[in-house]
């Protein structure tokens, strides 16, 4: 499949993005969440490492490119609504610009009997 057809199987949201959830390809641990629109993702596919829209910032950003903390893509999924992207890949660094290994360090706790239910 060519990076044009890759991008016509793709649903972007109206504002043309689509979040894109990291992982580790080896632990399987989430590292990130991010946005990419149609150059970023175009960027991506071409090159092998991350790229990303910077919805505050409003602009292009390769994941790594001032901390030195790239990441190598292994695989690209989509799901089934092609509406959300899993990007595999083996991450140099942290991932977080907060120094954390995934930004998914934090959490909320549960109260009540929220969570206790086994099936």
């Amino acid at each position: 499949m060519n990076i044009d057809e890759a991008l016509s199987c793709i649903s972007f949201d109206r504002y043309e993005l689509i979040p894109a959830i990291v992982q580790d390809d080896d632990s399987g641990e989430v590292l990130m969440l991010a946005y990419m629109n149609r150059h970023s993702l175009e960027k991506t596919l071409q090159t092998g490492r991350s790229w990303f829209w910077s919805r505050s910032r409003n602009k292009l950003w390769q994941k790594g490119e001032s901390s030195g903390n790239i990441q190598a893509v292994k695989r690209i999924l989509y799901d089934c609504d092609a509406d959300t992207l899993l990007i595999k890949v083996h991450q140099k660094g942290p991932a977080c610009h907060t120094g954390e290994r995934s930004c998914f360090y934090r959490s909320l706790q549960l109260t009540g009997g929220l969570g206790n239910e086994t099936y």
